[in-house]
């Protein structure tokens, strides 16, 4: 009896939520930063402007922006160690593996509340760099 009640239950809330659970996507703009494309990343990488690289271990061993610094958000992105590569008032860009990554929004956030001036809100990412056909290490 208890799975015949049990059952319709569960559809009725995966209707509700529209189905399967959405995969979150990283918002467009954070207040405080300034979101750029891949063309805008590589005129700011070839300015010199120090790109930090929020993603995973695993991922960053997969290959990187060149020079790039890589803070993991999880583990070592602290605004000391932030400060290392750039400082308040000076430009970074923050990157992590596009979209359907929100690692590169937080620490945008973190940033910003930590007192940056200049964020570079890199949403596409790794993945978009990469495909364009720009320098990876």
């Amino acid at each position: 009896m208890m799975k015949r009640i049990f059952a319709p239950f569960l559809c009725g809330l995966m209707l509700l939520s529209g189905g399967a659970v959405a995969k979150e996507v990283s918002p467009e703009k954070i207040a405080g930063a300034t979101t750029i494309t891949v063309e805008q990343a590589k005129a700011l990488f070839e300015k010199g402007v120090p790109f930090v690289d929020v993603r995973s271990d695993a991922d960053w061993a997969a290959g990187w922006v060149p020079e790039a610094v890589h803070l993991n958000i999880k583990k070592n992105l602290t605004e000391a160690a932030l400060m290392k590569v750039a400082a308040k008032d000076k430009e970074v860009v923050i990157y992590c593996n596009g979209p359907s990554c929100l690692r590169s929004s937080k620490g945008c956030n973190k940033a910003v509340s930590w007192g940056w001036k200049k964020v570079y809100f890199f949403r596409s990412g790794f993945p978009s760099w990469k495909k364009a056909g720009n320098p990876v290490e």
